[in-house]
């Protein structure tokens, strides 16, 4: 049985207190754990900072958020905060297609989100939900576990991508954007490619879309 591990991004999702908490340091917000209570539906998140960063201040989007600092060691900090259950998180649009979150991390202000599914297909459906609730949705990572034998090989045309969109891909490539942990985030890329954030993570988007519906045509 084979299956597929993808990595999405979600950039600048609002009412999002750890994406906020990760644009204001220039560490990434890890260690995300939640569950939900069983009486009211209010969600429990808790998340770690580095040792000695800012503390995170999330009132821009969210000021009935608290955060409550509740561990700190040498390495991390831990803080925890509560939020109703709603639509607009970016987790809960996964979980409500039925497939579990594995890891949730916030970096730049962007919030990273990684499941597994069975069947590529699925991965696209997760995708376009997300993209009809948020903004700035693209696919940061997607792997496969390979048996030992091909039984459902594909052939990607390139032309399908414009001259600028193959440069885009293949410099991130080099860079080790799609490595994780991370060789390079997008503005390093960027920087590099000479364009702005925004326009580099709108040319990726539009290339991975392109990489993905031929992955996914019936042959």
């Amino acid at each position: 049985m084979t299956g597929f591990r993808a990595t999405v991004v979600v950039r600048n999702p609002t009412a999002c207190p750890i994406a906020e908490v990760s644009s204001t340091t220039d560490q990434s917000v890890t260690s995300v754990t939640r569950s939900r209570t069983s009486t009211d539906g209010t969600v429990v998140e808790e998340f770690g900072v580095a040792a000695g960063s800012a503390v995170p201040d999330v009132s821009g989007t969210n000021a009935e958020t608290e955060l409550l600092p509740i561990q700190a060691n040498d390495h991390e900090e831990i803080y925890r905060f509560e939020r109703d259950a709603a639509a607009d998180c970016a987790c809960e649009v996964i979980e409500g297609t039925g497939t579990p979150v594995s890891s949730v991390r916030g970096q730049d202000g962007s919030l990273l989100v990684t499941f597994r599914t069975l069947e590529l297909e699925a991965v696209a459906d997760i995708v376009d939900e997300l993209r009809a609730q948020f903004d700035g949705v693209l696919v940061e990572e997607l792997t496969q576990d390979h048996e030992e034998e091909s039984t459902d090989p594909v052939i990607v045309d390139r032309s399908r991508l414009t001259t600028r969109q193959r440069e885009i891909v293949e410099t991130a490539h080099e860079m080790g954007y799609f490595e994780y942990p991370k060789g390079a985030n997008a503005t390093a890329v960027a920087e590099e490619l000479g364009i702005a954030r925004s326009t580099f993570t709108e040319h990726l988007a539009a290339a991975q879309t392109k990489l993905l519906d031929a992955l996914l045509e019936k042959q």
